[in-house]
């Protein structure tokens, strides 16, 4: 730890995911720890909790994981070539993320699209899902 990471003031966990724009907003990024889809070196962690640098993040967003680790703590929120210097994705990460991807590209589950309760329509088109996969 070099001189000017041991002046850098603490930055809590909610500011610092809204600041490197994982999140649009600050409440999204406080939701979003509460609910255990952020976590910081394995472990779940309340919001207030303040980062430092080198700590690993997991971070959860729909069905995409990212492991990140924290190269520079900022509560400001700027223009993402910014926002992106303020961390670095493992090389695990990446891969995973491009596997997912991939995943999708060549098979989209049809229950996916459908929001809440299914219409009609919604159900129709399950079932000839479900006759096309029983033939």
């Amino acid at each position: 730890m070099d001189q000017a990471d041991a002046n850098a003031k603490p930055v809590r966990l909610d500011k610092w995911l809204w600041a490197a724009r994982f999140y649009k907003t600050r409440g999204l990024a406080q939701t979003a720890v509460e609910k255990g889809q952020v976590l910081v070196d394995g472990e779940r962690v309340k919001v207030a909790r303040n980062l430092r640098i080198g700590e690993l993040l997991s971070i959860t967003i729909g069905d995409v994981e990212r492991q990140v680790v924290v190269a520079g703590l900022s509560d400001v929120r700027r223009g993402a070539p910014i926002a992106q210097a303020l961390y670095r994705e493992t090389d695990a990460s990446i891969a995973n993320r491009e596997a997912q991807a991939q995943r999708r590209r060549l098979f989209r589950e049809p229950a996916q699209a459908i929001v809440g309760r299914p219409t009609k329509r919604d159900r129709r088109d399950l079932n000839r899902a479900r006759e096309f996969d029983d033939a």
